[in-house]
């Protein structure tokens, strides 16, 4: 548990893993940056395995930065580092975009999940467990010709304001309906310097509450956005 104290401590039984493993064959959004790997340098001719490696700051498991969408915004290297260090809630919509890939979480969802569960703390990051995490090795699948689930916005502007969250994340490509070319999910979470986690997965192996992320990002300065490890520390 993460106390609110001068000195924190996180108790867990288990660590998880939230991010793919990134490859050249991974889903990418459309006119993205392909992943490529080169080798520089080879144990037999050098002494050493080296590779560089090119990839989009939205690529692969990422985490957004405000100035994706705001030229003003701060870069991904803004970011403090205890601020990627957050208590996370799972809300669970897998049979609700199975059978409409264009869902999104409503009010009500969040109401009906605290009945069962209680109201959502403050400074928590709400992951949406769509079940999109498994169509990942089949890139036409995970995009859908951009029909994913989603937040709602109305829910999102629910959450930041009665619920005073501190970001959100999903297993899909993005945390607005594919749908929804104005972002407004990513634009109200960011313009808050929130938390925006997308192509998450394992979460199926997460509980409900609980759970404790730690969120590695490269520092890249100015960056739009980061390839992220993850880690889900689970009670």
């Amino acid at each position: 548990m993460l106390e609110h104290s001068s000195q924190k401590t996180i108790a867990y039984s288990r660590v998880i893993h939230l991010s793919h493993i990134v490859d050249p064959q991974i889903p990418q959004w459309p006119d993205d940056p392909p992943v490529e790997f080169e080798p520089v340098a080879n144990i037999d001719r050098h002494g050493y395995y080296l590779r560089r490696i090119s990839m989009g700051e939205h690529s692969a498991t990422h985490m957004n930065a405000p100035n994706s969408f705001d030229p003003n915004g701060v870069g991904i290297d803004g970011y403090p580092a205890e601020s990627l260090v957050v208590p996370a809630v799972l809300i669970n919509i897998v049979n609700l975009a199975a059978t409409n890939p264009d869902y999104l979480l409503t009010v009500d969802d969040v109401l009906g999940w605290e009945k069962t569960y209680g109201k959502i703390p403050t400074v928590t990051v709400i992951l949406l467990y769509t079940g999109w995490q498994k169509k990942w090795s089949n890139p036409d699948e995970f995009i859908n010709q951009q029909h994913f689930p989603g937040f709602a916005p109305s829910t999102t502007k629910f959450l930041l304001d009665r619920r005073q969250i501190a970001g959100v994340g999903i297993d899909t490509h993005g945390v607005d309906s594919g749908q929804d070319q104005t972002f407004a999910t990513n634009q109200q979470v960011l313009s808050r310097r929130g938390i925006v986690l997308e192509n998450l997965t394992n979460l199926d192996q997460l509980p409900p509450i609980g759970t404790i992320l730690a969120i590695g990002i490269l520092r890249l300065r100015n960056g739009s956005g980061s390839p992220a490890s993850v880690l889900a520390f689970v009670p």
